[in-house]
């Protein structure tokens, strides 16, 4: 698959005004003011989420016909009820009872089935800033947008929801595989900084560990289906326009792959700066979307005092001599050097004609990329 920046923002970009936008996933209360500042663990808005009906076969649990059901009730339609409470008795001495599986209101009786629907209580839900900043807005009802001087990396792909943690730096150096053993309890709470790949058992360990974020040169595809419990192939193998992740259950951290998959030694530039931010509090978002709107996972690391960073940091300059970075399906994420940039349309060896460019790999040779397949780094 080929990826593309969805901004246009080059990868790295070490001083930055960066704006993330904080959204309740249903309307709500906004906690905070514009011009407010935030912490991480602040609690910027909160809502009541709603939950699931419950449906209960109470004719069948009481022994009775559903006709009955009315009768044996002990709360009207309409009444809020608690866990625990009875909800219906069946006629007799000894006659059965049916307890309520959770607070919440009754919602319906069906005297022709027998069901009876509770709609259980909303539970409340709360979201944090995520990450230093000042409040630049507020989306009533919804949400905020938080500004802060930051240094942002954008990765190749990811998977998991936005979580802020404390960097901290396993791996020496980037071309080091992290081992299941290095993770320990002091990596609790924290978003680590790895090397050129790691393995499913050493994501479990994570996951047991509690940590929130992977940060990852890059991952073998077999091991990321076993941490994910994928058996088949066929979730990975969708075009352009349909491809998405396998259904699976929401991982309980967050990963970024810098580069691609495979065992890929992390990039120098971003290795060297997440290093140096080592023990800094960091925001992590692993979605990833290659359909409108395109999303790209993303590092923000909010710096201590603001530099001449600007809100949309200069594109760089596609020319001879330049570093990039390849987002071509057989060579994501691997560097290279501007070799070439013709103006004329190329035919290149899928058959298709576009304007392309050349490069050439440290290792040795050259080969040729659409414009759009190519990311500066430097």
């Amino acid at each position: 698959m080929t990826l593309f920046n969805p901004e246009g923002i080059p990868p790295i970009v070490n001083s930055t005004m960066v704006r993330v936008e904080r959204r309740l996933p249903y309307p709500g209360e906004i906690l905070v003011r514009q011009g407010s500042r935030v912490e991480p663990e602040d609690i910027i808005a909160r809502t009541l989420k709603p939950v699931n009906p419950q449906i209960i076969n109470v004719a069948r649990q009481l022994g009775i016909p559903p006709r009955g059901v009315l009768r044996a009730m002990r709360h009207k339609k309409g009444v809020k009820v608690k866990l625990d409470d009875v909800l219906a008795r069946a006629p007799g001495l000894f006659g059965r009872s049916c307890s309520v599986p959770v607070s919440g209101m009754i919602a319906d009786i069906d005297s022709e089935t027998g069901y009876v629907t509770i709609a259980p209580d909303p539970v409340e839900q709360t979201l944090l800033a995520a990450m230093r900043g000042l409040v630049m807005d507020v989306i009533p009802y919804e949400g905020v947008i938080l500004e802060t001087p930051a240094a942002q990396i954008y990765g190749a792909f990811g998977m998991g929801q936005e979580r802020s943690g404390v960097l901290r730096l396993l791996a020496l150096e980037p071309h080091e595989q992290i081992q299941p053993q290095q993770i320990d309890a002091q990596s609790a709470y924290a978003i680590l900084i790895c090397g050129s790949s790691i393995s499913a058992e050493a994501l479990r360990r994570a996951v047991q560990e509690q940590v929130r974020g992977i940060i990852v040169g890059g991952i073998e595809e077999h091991e990321l289906r076993a941490f994910l419990g994928v058996q088949q192939l066929a979730g990975w193998q969708t075009g352009l326009q349909t491809w998405q992740w396998p259904q699976v259950s929401e991982p309980q951290l967050t990963i970024v792959v810098t580069e691609g998959f495979g065992v890929r030694p992390m990039n120098h530039a971003t290795f060297e700066l997440l290093s140096a931010q080592d023990r800094q509090e960091v925001l992590i978002d692993g979605q990833t979307s290659l359909r409108r709107p395109l999303r790209r996972p993303r590092v923000i690391i909010p710096l201590l005092r603001a530099g001449t960073g600007q809100l949309e940091p200069p594109r760089l300059p596609l020319r001879v001599g330049a570093t990039v970075r390849l987002l071509d399906h057989k060579c994501l994420g691997q560097l290279a050097t501007v070799r070439s940039l013709p103006t004329a349309p190329r035919s290149l060896s899928s058959g298709i004609r576009v304007v392309a460019v050349e490069v050439s790999f440290a290792a040795g040779g050259s080969a040729w990329f659409p414009r759009t397949c190519v990311e500066v780094v430097s």
